[in-house]
């Protein structure tokens, strides 16, 4: 049974256990596997985004970090997304 509907449709930290609200968005590419323009996102809140940061940092793959408010809008935008 869910108590709280709206809390459910409110996207969560990617951070594992961590169930916070999302506050930012890291917008990540492997290049051994995706091609330059791709992008894939982890969801970090406010405690878990330098360590998911650093995570990706070290390994090369980090290409932004972005407030959740401000990540929502290029993605409604088809084609402008990706830098």
């Amino acid at each position: 049974m869910i108590l709280n509907p709206a809390a459910s449709s409110s996207p969560i930290c990617s951070a594992k256990g961590c169930r916070a609200d999302a506050v930012w968005v890291l917008a990540w590419n492997n290049p051994k596997l995706h091609t330059p323009e791709r992008r894939k996102t982890w969801l970090a809140c406010e405690e878990h985004r330098e360590h998911l940061s650093q995570f990706l940092g070290v390994r090369g793959f980090l290409k932004d970090v972005v407030k959740f408010e401000d990540w929502q809008e290029p993605q409604a935008q088809n084609g402008e997304a990706g830098n």
